[in-house]
């Protein structure tokens, strides 16, 4: 006597392209977290001192960040995977670690204390423009005439929102014109980002993500320690142990750090790089959107003003990206790190 056979249960999975907006929608909102979060520390002072201070999110976020990504990757620090880097990858490695993992997250999260987060989110749109420019001239790789166009639309408006901005206390005059601090540290941080990108295409195509992600964390950190040590003295985290610190730490750096990277890279495997690049585009809108929403953060004229010239050069630039890799598939750690760096500021 045979069994009824059972009902077939379908199984519903998540799509590739949920995974990458859902990523997306935690990485543009990270800057306006990462304000709040620091006026949330504003109203439980100790002391006389904010114990989530930008330094001390950048810095404690960073640790639970590491702890919960060696948790993930842990397995891929092994013997014959180490055995395989050559002197010149952990050069290139420790190069990507400073750029990327201490000197653009120092100088955002500065660039946060001194300006709006809508000035810092737009002001970070000059990263992919200068990526690529550097491909093609350190690189000699070929863009075609959309991506060009879309790139210097971008920077313009890069270039109108800095010099637009409205006199403020935080302001240098250069030529005739004032230079918001924050502004200027924003664009900074972008360049070194750009290096970083460039770096980890030429030479850390092989590297495996687990590797390379928590070897520029850790090794981010710790250098991001020391200079803040230099510049501000042992008191400035006084209040790394607290409590109150690390709980809000733990949910930041699980949810925007591990939570959207994990979330980014597994969306990747299944889509192509086009549809990665389409979707990370949307970044500045979901970021000003954040800002209003978590901050009350409206953009002002020049944010509109630049902020729609960076639009339309991204617009300009997907239709290149589109032409050029509608058909190739992302299933490869040097894709998956330049499309994810192309973001801008990520949380970490």
């Amino acid at each position: 006597m045979t069994r009824p056979k059972r009902p077939h249960r379908q199984i519903y999975r998540i799509s590739g392209q949920t995974y990458l907006w859902l990523a997306m929608l935690i990485f543009g909102a990270s800057s306006a977290v990462t304000r709040k979060l620091t006026e949330i520390g504003a109203q439980h002072f100790i002391g006389n001192r904010n114990p989530i201070s930008l330094c001390n999110v950048l810095f404690v976020g960073n640790l639970c960040a590491l702890i919960l990504l060696i948790l993930i990757y842990g397995r891929q620090w092994n013997k014959a995977t180490l055995k395989q880097l050559s002197r010149k990858d952990w050069v290139s490695l420790t190069a990507v670690a400073i750029l990327s993992g201490a000197l653009a997250p120092g100088l955002i999260f500065q660039a946060l204390a001194l300006t709006g987060v809508n000035n810092v989110i737009l002001v970070g749109r000059l990263e992919p423009p200068l990526t690529l420019a550097l491909s093609v001239w350190l690189l000699r790789e070929r863009v075609n005439i959309w991506e060009f166009i879309g790139a210097i639309a971008a920077f313009v408006g890069v270039i109108l929102t800095i010099i637009l901005q409205p006199p403020t206390e935080t302001m240098m005059n250069m030529g005739g014109f004032g230079l918001g601090i924050g502004e200027l540290l924003a664009a900074v941080a972008s360049v070194a980002i750009a290096a970083s990108t460039i770096i980890s295409k030429k030479h850390l195509s092989q590297i495996p993500l687990g590797i390379y992600s928590i070897f520029r964390t850790a090794l981010g950190t710790v250098i991001f320690f020391f200079i803040a040590l230099v510049l501000y003295g042992k008191d400035h985290f006084a209040d790394v142990l607290s409590p109150f610190l690390w709980q809000w730490m733990f949910l930041y750096g699980g949810l925007i750090v591990v939570v959207g990277q994990s979330f980014w890279v597994k969306g990747l495997k299944t889509s192509t790089v086009s549809t990665a690049s389409l979707i990370s585009s949307f970044g500045p809108i979901v970021g000003i959107i954040a800002a209003y929403l978590i901050l009350g953060e409206a953009p002002t004229r020049p944010q509109y003003i630049g902020g729609s010239l960076i639009l339309g050069g991204i617009f300009l630039s997907q239709v290149g990206t589109r032409r050029q890799t509608s058909s190739s598939t992302v299933n490869s750690t040097p894709a998956q790190q330049q499309v994810e760096t192309g973001m801008g500021f990520k949380g970490i």
